[in-house]
């Protein structure tokens, strides 16, 4: 709220209120919430950048760290797994795993029940960052969404997981 008690309006509300006037037949709440996501996801998307930056990492190695840490001991995926259970899609996969390769955080091995496969996996060094990548990242997360209250978070994450259940690819 602004100091006069009317709601604070975002940049959405101003493009909104844009399109109303040249294109009043248009879905403009349903414009609204698909922007507020998008933008959210891009802000969200920074401040995490901002803090891996610290730690040396970005978030494309962070999503493979922290996969192949919470998958547990021996800390092993092929690299499908690994694509499986990132939250982005990468067709990158590849030099990305070079590149952390050469900073000694992975390592890839002969998986040993196909020749033709490898197995990565996370080094005493890649755990070690994944660690202190990920202690940090609970408390990032709620300084971010402290502006909603317990309930609010929860009613905005089952309202995001059933969006989400229904854009994803099914397997």
């Amino acid at each position: 709220m602004s100091e006069d008690g009317t709601p604070e309006r975002d940049l959405v509300d101003r493009i909104v209120e844009e399109w109303a006037g040249e294109r009043p037949d248009l879905d403009l709440a349903t414009l609204a919430t698909g922007a507020r996501l998008l933008r959210i996801g891009e802000l969200l998307a920074v401040e995490l950048s901002r803090r891996l930056e610290r730690l040396e990492l970005n978030a494309g190695w962070f999503e493979v760290l922290a996969a192949l840490r919470r998958h547990g001991e021996p800390f092993q995926l092929t690299p499908t797994e690994l694509l499986k259970s990132v939250l982005r899609t990468s067709g990158a996969m590849t030099s990305r795993l070079d590149g952390m390769e050469r900073a000694g955080l992975i390592r890839r091995l002969q998986h040993p029940g196909d020749r033709r496969s490898v197995l990565v996996e996370l080094t005493p060094r890649g755990r070690t960052l994944a660690d202190r990548a990920i202690t940090s990242h609970p408390a990032n997360e709620a300084r971010l969404l402290a502006t909603l209250t317990a309930d609010e978070r929860e009613q905005l994450s089952a309202l995001l997981a059933k969006l989400l259940r229904s854009l994803e690819p099914r397997e």
